[in-house]
Formats: C-alpha cells, sequence, structure tokens
C-alpha cells in the first residue's frame, strides 16, 4: 500500500471495537483524561516525550493531532474504557513504511489502568488492523531498556525480541539502548480473534 492510501485511510481514522475497549480518534475534548497521564513523571520515564507541564499544552497538542488527522498523518488511537467513557491511552504506528510494508507500534495506558489487560487488547487491534487493512509485512515495536512491562506486552502479541542495540538514542540528556521486537505476517495468527 502506497503513502497516498494510508493517508486517505488515517484522513477518516477507522473506529475499532474491542472486547472492552474502543479505538477511535483523539479529540481536543479528551485534554482532561489525556493530562491526567501525560502529566506523571512515572509514565514518561520510558517515553521520548516529558511530562506535560500544564493542561493548556495537552490542549495544544491535541490540537495538533486534530490536524494531522485531517491530514492523514497521524495514525495512533484514543484508547476508551468502555465501561466508564474515560480515555485511557493510546495505540497506534508511530511510524509506517510504506516501501517496506512495515509499521511501528506504539502504546501509552495510564498508569491507573495498568495490570488490566488493555495494552495486549488495543496493541493486538492495532496489529490486526496493520496486517489486514494496511497489509504490512512487519510490526515491530522499541522500548527503552529496563521498561519490562512494554516487552511483556510485545510477547504477549506474539512478537519475537531481536535484541538490544546500545545507546540507540539520545533521549532527556542521556543515551538510552532499546530493544526491538517484531512479528512478520506470516507468523502472525490470523483466526486469533
Amino acid at each position: 500500500m502506497d503513502g497516498e492510501n494510508i493517508s486517505r485511510i488515517f484522513k477518516k481514522m477507522p473506529v475499532i471495537e474491542c472486547e472492552r475497549l474502543i479505538l477511535r480518534p483523539m479529540r481536543v475534548t479528551d485534554a482532561e483524561d489525556v493530562y491526567d497521564y501525560a502529566k506523571r513523571p512515572d509514565l514518561t520515564r520510558y517515553l521520548l516525550w516529558s511530562p506535560h507541564p500544564f493542561l493548556a499544552h495537552t490542549k495544544e497538542y491535541l490540537k495538533y493531532v486534530v490536524k494531522q488527522y485531517r491530514a492523514g498523518n497521524f495514525y495512533d488511537w484514543a484508547i476508551e474504557e468502555k465501561e466508564s467513557g474515560k480515555m485511557i491511552g493510546t495505540c497506534g504506528f508511530t511510524a509506517i513504511d510504506t516501501e517496506h510494508r512495515s509499521g511501528e507500534l506504539g502504546y501509552v495506558i495510564n498508569p491507573d489502568f495498568h495490570r488490566r489487560g488493555y495494552a495486549p487488547e488495543a496493541a493486538k487491534a492495532v496489529m490486526d488492523f496493520g496486517f489486514r487493512e494496511l497489509h504490512l509485512n512487519r510490526i515491530q515495536c522499541r522500548f527503552m531498556k529496563g521498561n519490562e512491562a512494554s516487552l511483556k506486552v510485545a510477547k504477549k502479541l506474539g512478537m519475537t525480541f531481536e535484541g538490544y542495540l546500545r545507546d540507540y538514542l539520545y533521549v532527556k540528556g542521556t543515551y538510552r539502548t532499546i530493544g526491538f521486537c517484531s512479528i512478520l505476517r506470516d507468523e502472525y495468527d490470523f483466526n486469533n480473534e
């Protein structure tokens, strides 16, 4: 699938329903829910971005996201818990390489909702979308060394741990070793609904 078709798909961000979650486009009205977790240093410790300093910052970020959706340049869904209607995180593709038919999966869950299986549930739905709708051949995820929770999610998704690249990224003033996991199209269980 070429870049034009990817943009067309994401300009009208599809809604994906899971057992306990709804994956949908982010909205500016999600600002309080996003700020609730984005302000937390314990969450952003292993992320490329720093805690949001105030609610207005989160609102501006979400305005930017909405513009990127309109352009078809943003591939991240809001994760809404069906039971509460609260946005509890995001999951999607941080990058899509159309030439090599690969995507990089990313997920963030509000720590108040950890250990409920929400990250694997959302990520499985996004992986399924990537293989079925985007016809990707490879989906990978990266994580900072020490983030064992992210590695556990990747393994629950059937990904293979490929190893670490030492001092691969310079993040928040220090070099970080980055782990890689992946799953290939021919390894993915299309019947596992």
